[in-house]
């Protein structure tokens, strides 16, 4: 490939090469409207992995006539439940200004909306740049374990998980001292990051309560904001190599918690930033 797409990315529609692209494929039904089923491949303990709705919400902007350049944010609000099955997307350019364009974005089934999002397209240009945040100390993905969340949870067997730190915690352990979680991660088997792949990798992270009370309890996300960093040219850079992803809460109180995210090259680049307010009971 000698050119770089700077408008989507080059595997928008699902080929069936990776169940990933099948999961995220989408067929439209308008200029504005889509429709799309869940994947058994990403299922979560109630509904779809949240990772892989936000990426199929991506998608849908991204498959759109009218878009311009690429992602620049990325907000998802899970409203209600997603049952099993067919679903159907709309997606409309709010307003388009000279190097930005903002997308409103509904998920429904049945009539009844369960997700919504808001979006920030637009092109990148050479400026000044500097990154203050740092990349955890890790050692190379190859001298890690591999390790995976259990086996019930269908859509974690989609990913090649490396724990550094931080990893599922065992009940006998007791309270964690922070909720601090390392890994290096990348799809399985392996594929070439674009950004509905990153999209879904900035949702990887197990609930952070899950780590600090030692114990898994009801929790689910209410809404999440992925910033992406990267251009299409640190992503092809990238390729399918694993990701350095860190995970850690600030807050935990009243039902909610907070959560902030880092996604980090192979070789050092600041990727992708997140955000989440998670909902947890116990």
């Amino acid at each position: 490939m000698t050119e770089l797409d700077t408008t989507r990315d080059t595997d928008v529609c699902g080929t069936g090469t990776h169940v990933f692209d099948d999961a995220v494929a989408l067929v439209a039904a308008d200029a504005h409207r889509y429709t799309g089923r869940t994947h058994p491949a990403y299922a979560n303990m109630v509904g779809p992995f949240g990772g892989i709705t936000a990426a199929t919400l991506l998608r849908a902007v991204q498959q759109h006539p009218e878009v311009l350049g690429v992602p620049l944010s990325l907000t998802v609000n899970y409203c209600g439940a997603l049952a099993d099955g067919d679903f159907e997307i709309v997606a409309r350019p709010v307003r388009t200004n000279r190097s930005t364009q903002h997308w409103s974005i509904e998920l429904s089934q049945d009539g009844a909306v369960t997700t919504t999002a808001t979006a920030v397209f637009g092109t990148r240009r050479e400026t000044w740049s500097s990154t203050e945040a740092v990349a955890p100390d890790a050692p190379p993905a190859q001298d890690v374990a591999q390790q995976s969340l259990p086996e019930f949870i269908a859509w974690a067997r989609n990913y090649e998980m490396r724990f550094v730190e931080g990893a599922v915690p065992d009940p006998e352990t007791g309270e964690h001292p922070d909720s601090t979680t390392t890994l290096w991660v990348r799809d399985t088997p392996p594929r070439p990051l674009d950004f509905a792949a990153l999209t879904a990798l900035s949702d990887v992270f197990y609930p952070r309560v899950f780590l600090r009370r030692g114990q898994y309890m009801p929790a689910g996300t209410v809404s999440l904001t992925v910033y992406f960093h990267a251009d299409e040219h640190a992503l092809a850079r990238q390729a399918d190599a694993s990701v350095l992803a860190t995970a850690r809460a600030q807050r935990f109180g009243k039902g909610y918690f907070d959560q902030s995210g880092e996604l980090w090259s192979s070789d050092g680049e600041l990727l992708a930033t997140t955000h989440q307010l998670v909902y947890f009971k116990g």
